[in-house]
């Protein structure tokens, strides 16, 4: 499935980021000391106090005041703390900038430009005596947070412009926190209430309202926040329609439970994107309040998690890196360290596989930590009463949208308006007007150019199409008809979204695009590339693109909001649209705070089909733990075994009692209780070899394999788990390390194949362009030159070969290409295949290398896999050159962009985390200030959470053994 970003609380506005830490009243009052000694020596001293405001244990920020504030430099006490090797390893682009005077003055004297790299003088030299002086006393031997602190004070020390009034403000914030915390040592932790704003200080409301522009909340989300079931930490769904503000309502729940209890958070997010959204945007939050933020997507997220040192996390993962981080907290008893899960989309419950693994997670954390509070929130809920039971939850249900969405429907050259009071649901609006020439009739037989000339480009509008071709049919057709005044309408900016685009593709761009672009129109679904579908979407919402053309899967994903939404059919793909993709499609009409209403339009040729589509009930989520045979039964029951959650038959039983598919039982287990259910997957693990009872004797207690243990803790399908162990142990006895193709062959997903069917001149051209020592691996497999040849020939070839092999091995082709060259479109050229399919099949191999690599290390015998596989996984994740890799780690930043911040200068994770962000939005081409702000936000994180990690490392090896012998 495709991936992508949601709800207008993932848009941050620009900020530069002040942290805190524990010295931040010491601080403070040093701060008025210097004020009032500034007050008295005022007659004396022309230099304005520099104040130190905020800082935590790795970053700070200064501020000084503005009264008479002409060029300043930093007073002398505070320079003792910084020398020259600061500046050694600065991009040169941030060095020009602190070394242009006139540059230095703009920044000294301006209110916008508050800047964090520290300023040169060199003119001004510290003296003799004050350099003599910082070395008399030895220095301690100083911890990786402390060498940490001190690195990125440097970033700290240049002054800007700030009134005594604002100084002022920020006592007073200060002195709310500092009470709070105070009264939090005399409250016990189910009482704890940190001020005025839902329990949380004003300034979490200041940063609100600074981050997102959000300055008041919705009546709905005020009495959300104050239901009791919150109070007293009850679990608890909500569901409101789309765009109806459930996000900020987690998150100000979520930084309750950090700030508040001192818990760690989990936020669960349906797709990769939006968890990368999600990290970016709450970044600038974990700085500010001093809690970590950590990306758990794709191949990102260690398990167990690094110990915190104090500092609480926020765990934002996807459905399947979720489950892994519940497992590996049980596995290590840190599940009571989890306050909160909060689950968005939580009607993915009844969404395959993946709604197997939410049950899964959610079941194992009712079951083992009674303390740990579960929030869900969905826009589209049949069966509430079911997942209530489930989750032993409380409600809350609200029609509220921000702005009012009319719906309507269009047969022949008529709009309907939807109204299910109306006998038929829907009454007669208008007829459409339009002028047509009998050719343009047979092209745009559901006049979709006259329902979209209504609105654009001045207003947005969105076109949902059954199909992924239909999408590009669409944008081409309705170009073809369209003035030319819409080119001249933001010319200037869409020349520069083509060249970012023809960028993301070293230089390729698509026809399509190249055609429609000028006219402000894109197509979006999912054979674009993930940097292909930023650019768009960014572009759309800055309103440089004022119609897309896109499949059902944007509705599910990042919200771009429109003033008008049409269906271009109740299709999606050959399926009859259902009424929750319904509501989700027409949802996204309406753009808050722009818009006084939305509009949809659905296109129907029988009147019929409406009535079937309006007057259908919601629908219900149903457990998919028995899909596929009862794949999630077998998975779940696994790794209760092997987390020692359950040992006995009568334990797992009670254990699924907890389920959903337990609520559901007589729906779902229509041949077989659950209880039969529950016997038949032990044995059937048994035979499999993944079970086991225990051989002690009178214990008779079930246990799981080794290759049961990887299994789990891999996270592999068990469909493949017997092949993926033949196929590494036939790998290990002829292992070729002197080319990526056998590790890749051995990565490459097994669910992908289907997907795929060779090209056997293709598949031929590229067999004998490799060297003979991977020829020979690949008859090893079981794919030799002669059959390929045969194949490409057209020949029939009588000896069995298995195809499943056959094409895992042209997809390891295709993957082994893309890690030589990195570059997507010349690769998807020449194996004739969508970049889009590319990117999909990339993504899931650098996730099923990770698996991979957690599965050889249980089973000793393939210890040789454990330091290939790391660099393999590393590399499959990124697919770029090596020296980039350090910046694409950065939540966000995509190879275009990881380029150009290398040309200019910005080489490592230290340079991005240390950079300036208005020094870094007027460096680097088409990054715009709020963009700035969050990849140095993003790196800052990251960077802490890196060093968390050593100090973890160095504080394990330091630590004296528990059971050393004593004389």
């Amino acid at each position: 499935k495709s991936s992508y970003c949601s709800d207008p609380e993932d848009l941050f506005g620009d900020y530069d980021s002040i942290e805190s830490d524990s010295s931040f009243l010491a601080k403070l009052d040093r701060v008025g000391q210097n004020m009032r000694q500034h007050d008295i020596e005022h007659t004396t001293s022309s230099r304005c106090p520099v104040i130190l405001l905020a800082g935590n244990p790795d970053f700070t920020s200064l501020k000084s005041s503005t009264d008479n504030c002409p060029k300043q430099s930093m007073t002398e006490s505070f320079l003792k703390g910084f020398t020259d090797d600061a500046f050694l390893d600065m991009p040169s682009s941030q060095l020009a900038f602190l070394q242009d005077p006139q540059t230095a003055d703009r920044n000294c004297c301006t209110d916008e430009d508050k800047t964090s790299m520290p300023m040169r003088h060199p003119e001004k030299s510290v003296s003799t005596e004050d350099r003599n002086e910082r070395h008399i006393a030895p220095k301690a031997r100083k911890s990786v947070s402390d060498h940490l602190k001190r690195a990125m004070m440097a970033n700290a020390a240049t002054p800007s412009s700030v009134s005594r009034t604002a100084l002022q403000k920020e006592a007073v914030v200060t002195e709310e926190i500092s009470v709070a915390m105070q009264a939090m040592e005399s409250v016990s932790m189910a009482t704890t209430d940190l001020g005025p704003f839902f329990g949380l200080p004003t300034k979490v409301k200041e940063l609100i309202c600074n981050l997102k522009g959000i300055k008041d909340l919705y009546e709905w989300q005020k009495t959300c926040l104050n239901l009791d079931s919150v109070q007293q930490r009850r679990n608890l769904i909500y569901s409101l329609p789309t765009s109806g503000g459930k996000t900020l309502v987690a998150e100000i729940l979520i930084l309750k439970e950090l700030l508040c209890r001192k818990k760690d958070a989990l936020f669960i997010l349906p797709y990769v994107s939006l968890v990368q959204e999600k990290v970016r945007g709450l970044a600038s939050f974990g700085l500010e309040l001093d809690f970590m933020v950590e990306e758990y997507a794709g191949s990102k997220g260690r398990f167990p998690p690094v110990k915190g040192r104090g500092k609480r996390s926020l765990y934002i993962a996807t459905i399947e890196k979720a489950h892994g981080l519940v497992n590996s907290l049980i596995e290590t008893n840190r599940l009571d360290n989890v306050g909160l899960v909060v689950v968005d989309e939580l009607h993915m419950l009844g969404d395959g596989s993946r709604g197997a693994i939410i049950e899964m997670t959610l079941a194992k954390v009712l079951y083992i930590s009674k303390s740990t509070q579960i929030i869900g929130m969905s826009a589209t809920l049949g069966n509430l009463q079911d997942i209530q039971k489930f989750l032993k939850a409380e409600s809350y249900t609200n029609d509220f949208r921000p702005v009012e969405l009319k719906e309507y429907v269009k047969l022949k050259d008529s709009i309907y308006e939807v109204d299910p009071k109306e006998e038929e649901c829907f009454r007669f609006s208008r007829v459409l007007n339009f002028k047509y020439s009998s050719a343009m009739q047979k092209i745009d037989q559901d006049h979709i150019v006259a329902l979209v000339t209504e609105v654009i480009p001045s207003q947005s509008c969105l076109v949902f199409c059954p199909t992924k071709k239909n999408c590009e049919n669409v944008a081409g057709m309705i170009c073809k008809y369209l003035k030319e005044d819409f080119i001249q309408h933001k010319q200037a900016e869409k020349a520069v979204l083509l060249g970012e685009l023809r960028g993301s593709g070293n230089g390729s761009l698509c026809p399509v695009l190249k055609k429609t672009v000028p006219y402000g129109l894109a197509y979006h679904h999912s054979g674009l590339t993930s940097e292909e579908r930023k650019l768009v979407e960014e572009a759309y919402s800055a309103g440089v693109l004022c119609l897309l053309t896109c499949t059902s899967t944007l509705a599910a994903g990042i919200n771009l909001p429109a003033r008008r939404v049409i269906l271009r059919s109740p299709y999606v793909a050959a399926d009859f649209l259902k009424r929750s993709q319904y509501k989700q499609m027409v949802g996204r009409a309406g753009r808050a705070g722009i818009d006084t209403h939305g509009e949809s339009i659905l296109i129907l040729q029988d009147k019929d089909k409406v009535l079937k589509l309006l007057s259908a009930p919601m629908e219900i989520c149903i457990s998919n733990l028995m899909h596929s045979d009862g794949k999630g039964v077998l998975s779940l029951i696994l790794s209760v075994i092997g987390l020692n959650i359950t040992n006995s038959l009568e334990q797992i039983r009670d254990f699924m009692s907890g389920t959903l598919l337990s609520v559901q039982e007589k729906q779902v287990c229509l041949e077989r209780s659950l209880w039969e259910v529950t016997q038949e997957c032990v044995e059937l693990l048994k035979e499999k070899g993944l079970v086991t009872v225990s051989t002690e004797p009178q214990d008779g207690s079930l246990q799981v394999t080794k290759l049961g243990r990887a299994t789990y803790k891999g996270s592999v399908d068990l469909t493949y788990c017997d092949l993926l162990y033949r196929d590494l142990s036939k790998g290990l006895e002829s292992l070729m390390l002197n080319s990526f193709l056998h590790l890749i062959y051995l990565v490459t997903p097994y669910d992908m194949v289907s997907q795929c069917k060779p090209d056997w001149m293709v598949y031929f051209r590229q067999f004998t362009m490799l060297s003979a020592a991977e020829q020979k691996m690949c008859a090893a497999v079981g794919v030799s030159e002669s059959f390929v040849a045969r194949k490409a020939a057209g020949q029939n070839v009588k000896k069995n070969v298995d195809q499943v092999v056959v094409s895992r091995l042209y997809l390891a082709l295709v993957l082994q290409s893309l890690l030589k060259e990195t570059d997507l479109w010349s690769v998807a050229d020449r194996f004739q295949l969508s970049r889009g399919f590319i990117q999909t099949l990339l993504s899931s191999s650098s996730v099923f290398c990770s698996c991979v690599l957690h599965f050889t290390e249980e089973l000793e015998e393939f210890w040789p896999f454990k330091a290939l596989l790391t660099e393999l996984t590393r590399r499959l994740t990124y697919c770029v050159q090596a020296e980039l890799i350090p910046l694409m780690e950065v939540a966000g930043v995509m190879e275009r962009r990881a380029k150009l911040l290398y040309n200019a200068g910005y080489k490592t994770l230290a340079h991005l985390a240390n950079a300036d962000p208005n020094v870094l939005a007027k460096t680097v081409e088409n990054l715009f200030k709020k963009q700035a702000n969050q990849i140095v936000a993003s790196a800052k994180m990251l960077l802490n959470e890196k060093a968390d990690a050593l100090q973890e490392e160095m504080d394990d090896l330091l630590m004296m053994p528990l059971d050393l012998l004593s004389l």
